[in-house]
């Protein structure tokens, strides 16, 4: 009974919070950012499919049997056929989302739109307005136009205010009436494929935390904790520390063990020694900063609102707890911000040079260092920005971009091939096999990488090599212009938001903006070049 109730509540969430990606449950053992996703894609449709499946079932039970008079097997027939018609137009997401927060306060006023097709053109008009009279509503906008398909009929939106109960029982006796078509409900933010949910601000992260739980120890066998108690109760005390983070809480301090600041010490001392040979060097420069501001020691493993201050005054990017491996639509959102959720728990004593899920060592000796050089973490905005109300396939295609740049990515230096990606520096055995003459090395062209397979259970048989950040990010950015995304965004540094750039006036204050810039580097270059000489 308790996973059925379990799995009610988060079906529920999903209806409430309107969530893009899944909370629970993975059945496969690869950790791939595309597999996560297209698993995400899946379980969101079946969630979403239950959710208004039952909702339909509870409003027919309620909304039909007054109507259905049977009186031979024809008429019969068609109360059975007319019963299957309104199951077929039955709730919405939205109208199960209006239910939900209907039955916490039926009494609260609510703003919706209605989209209705009207069979009997203006005639059905002055009935639906006596419905909306009925329910006590007020319309606020209404405009009509001739259907698509059916040029004798008439497809209408009206705007109406009204409680949240009248609205649901508004929606039901429209559903009844034979003049009308079909009637949809759009939810109060007018969701549609061109204005889709998405994070707006750092505080909507709050609700990107749904994690794959593919690799807890508890659940795989073949993870290093699985057999120890005591490692698991420690990963599930931290996991919960990351759960109660709110935006705007001081990241949490973790009193870490003499274990596991032993097992920081090991692949330190690893990174360090392999580092000056192979790592870019953005990533050397950065990692002596951190040795010199005291934050990157051998023997104590660093705090993340240390580590968080520290990107900040670099290069504005912050941290924020997770709780483990997140899904790709979340972690990619948050980058849009930004901010990197990261990890705090610490792989088993028994796997100190292999962790099969992020850990801290991972996050913060691979993803630091590079987070803290401006281009570099760049880069890593446009990803998540590129992400934020992308389709599903293409959270795939960008999934796999990250992973072959981000996580396991290859760079030219003076004729060289270096490392930046976090999974080759923070993993020795992989970092010497991508630098050997065994795997394949592509140029990167995100339009290839972003449809190339890849391993996660034995070292990969292709990297791409760019031939610098600047170069990876103008590539980045003319494939993404390809994205079947119908609008545009932006993150405002001022308000910490991201924007929509979908009308005129966002735009030419945009520009405004971009104009004050440019005479500033104008005025500035002047100035360094001084009075010219005669």
């Amino acid at each position: 009974m308790a996973a059925v109730a379990a799995a009610q509540k988060n079906r529920e969430m999903f209806a409430i919070k309107k969530s893009y990606s899944i909370e629970n449950g993975y059945p496969a053992r690869r950790r791939s950012l595309v597999d996560d996703a297209r698993f995400e894609t899946l379980v969101v449709k079946q969630t979403k499919q239950s959710v208004l499946d039952e909702a339909r079932l509870r409003a027919n039970d309620s909304s039909l049997e007054p109507e259905l008079h049977v009186d031979d097997k024809s008429s019969g027939k068609a109360a059975e056929q007319q019963a299957d018609d309104n199951a077929d137009c039955g709730l919405t997401e939205e109208e199960v989302v209006l239910g939900n927060a209907a039955s916490e306060n039926p009494e609260a006023e609510q703003r919706a739109a209605l989209v209705l097709r009207l069979r009997e053109g203006m005639n059905s008009l002055s009935r639906v307005l006596k419905s909306i009279e009925k329910y006590q509503g007020v319309v606020c906008h209404l405009e009509t136009r001739p259907n698509q398909n059916d040029n004798n009929q008439l497809d209408v939106l009206i705007k109406v205010t009204m409680t949240r109960q009248n609205l649901l029982q508004l929606i039901k006796n429209l559903r009844q009436s034979s003049s009308l078509g079909s009637v949809a409900l759009l939810g109060e933010d007018n969701l549609s494929v061109k204005n889709p949910w998405f994070p707006r601000h750092a505080s909507d992260l709050d609700n990107c935390n749904h994690l794959m739980t593919k690799y807890e120890p508890e659940l795989d066998m073949n993870h290093p904790g699985f057999a120890d108690k005591e490692y698991r109760a420690r990963r599930k005390e931290i996991a919960e520390i990351a759960f109660k983070y709110k935006y705007g809480d001081p990241i949490p301090y973790i009193e870490y063990t003499e274990t596991e600041n032993k097992t920081w010490q090991s692949v330190f001392n690893t990174v360090l020694e392999l580092m000056p040979k192979h790592a870019c060097v953005e990533y050397r420069r950065v990692f002596k900063m951190l040795q010199d501001e005291g934050i990157f020691v051998p023997n104590t493993i660093p705090q993340l609102e240390e580590m968080s201050n520290f990107l900040r005054r670099q290069t504005g990017f912050s941290l924020r707890p997770a709780a483990g491996l997140l899904t790709a639509r979340d972690f990619l959102a948050s980058l849009a911000f930004r901010i990197f959720q990261s990890t705090q728990y610490v792989r088993h004593v028994n796997s100190p040079y292999h962790t099969p899920e992020p850990d801290c060592i991972h996050e913060l000796l691979g993803h630091m260092p590079l987070l803290a050089d401006p281009s570099f973490a760049q880069f890593s905005q446009e990803i998540g920005l590129a992400s934020l109300g992308a389709s599903d396939s293409e959270i795939e295609k960008l999934s796999t971009v990250y992973w072959f740049t981000v996580e396991f990515g290859l760079c030219k230096e003076e004729g060289n091939v270096k490392a930046y990606g976090a999974g080759l520096l923070s993993s020795y055995g992989e970092l010497l096999h991508a630098l050997s003459d065994k795997p394949e090395l592509r140029p990167f062209e995100p339009a290839s990488t972003a449809v190339q397979p890849y391993q996660d259970q034995e070292y990969q048989p292709v990297y791409y090599v760019a031939e610098s950040f600047e170069d990876a990010k103008d590539k980045f950015r003319r494939w993404v212009s390809t994205m079947s995304r119908p609008f545009e965004v932006r993150f405002n540094p001022h308000t910490g938001r991201v924007e929509v750039l979908d009308s005129v006036d966002k735009l030419e204050s945009l520009v405004h903006q971009l104009n004050t810039e440019v005479l500033h580097l104008s005025n500035a270059i002047n100035k360094l070049k001084g009075p010219a000489l005669h």
